[in-house]
């Protein structure tokens, strides 16, 4: 199973290797299409998605089968809890949020509370941040960007503000986003399908050194210094290669309850 993220927004998680053999055919009814009213199919069809095998072998199976892993976790851990939207495209996309593409990488939409995620960004992570994105990496950039629908549940995307900065609300739910995948992935190998089934196998050293290499390669100061600019702290919207990893692991470590990056000082983000 697989994810995406919004940043460029993040990455890692998991291997597909990772699924059991579920029957994802249900989940075709969950991808969103054309979802603006485009008259033009934005989501890629799941018809040939119908195992675990598929989900191995394909990124768009990965990433249905994840979000289904994801939302049975996350109903069993927020109060009121409601499914986000996601949308799997191809190419370029619109959103109430703007134009979904490439290039601006996938991300969460509050007004319409919806992942969107274009696969081909995976290749995108190799080539241009320098990251292996291998399949955990790809499904902990779909938890990361499910994580920002669980901060708009509770509140945090509300109080995070646009500011800038090292101890910024933008840098904060980021770094909550990143601490939410952290917690998924702990437990997502002891989530069933509807009929009992375990979606994934636990995951293995290799794969969580994938991912955080994934969570590396989408900091502030990485992402600058590959851009030729220098280190900006002022400029930080995501948090650092370190503070990226961390957060992870204290999500991985300690659990969603862990993840409150907006009631921690400055020193300690």
């Amino acid at each position: 199973m697989g994810g995406g993220i919004g940043i460029v927004g993040m990455i890692v998680l998991f291997a597909l290797s990772n699924i059991l053999g579920v029957n994802l055919t249900p989940l075709a009814n969950s991808i969103t299409t054309d979802p603006v009213g485009t008259g033009q199919e934005q989501a890629t069809g799941m018809d040939q998605c119908a195992s675990g095998a598929d989900a191995n072998r394909d990124d768009d199976c990965r990433l249905a089968g994840a979000s289904n892993s994801l939302d049975r976790y996350w109903a069993e851990q927020v109060g009121g809890y409601r499914s986000p939207g996601f949308v799997i495209y191809d190419g370029v996309t619109n959103s109430p949020c703007g134009t979904a593409s490439n290039a601006t990488g996938p991300f969460y939409c509050p007004s319409d509370e919806t992942v969107y995620i274009d696969p081909a960004f995976f290749a995108t992570l190799r080539t241009d941040f320098g990251a292996s994105a291998g399949s955990l990496a790809q499904m902990y950039v779909l938890a990361h960007e499910w994580g920002h629908h669980i901060s708009k549940l509770i509140g945090s995307l509300q109080s995070a503000g646009n500011a800038s900065g090292a101890s910024s609300g933008s840098v904060r739910l980021e770094l909550q986003a990143d601490c939410f995948a952290g917690a998924w992935v702990k437990d997502a190998s002891t989530i069933p399908d509807k009929n009992g089934v375990l979606l994934l196998k636990p995951v293995t050293k290799a794969q969580i050194a994938d991912a955080l290499d994934a969570a590396a390669a989408v900091g502030d100061d990485n992402i600058m210094q590959r851009s030729g600019r220098g280190v900006n702290p002022d400029a930080f919207t995501h948090g650092t290669s370190e503070q990226r990893q961390r957060w992870f692991m204290t999500g991985y470590e300690k659990g969603p309850n862990s993840c409150g990056t907006f009631e921690v000082a400055a020193n300690q983000l």
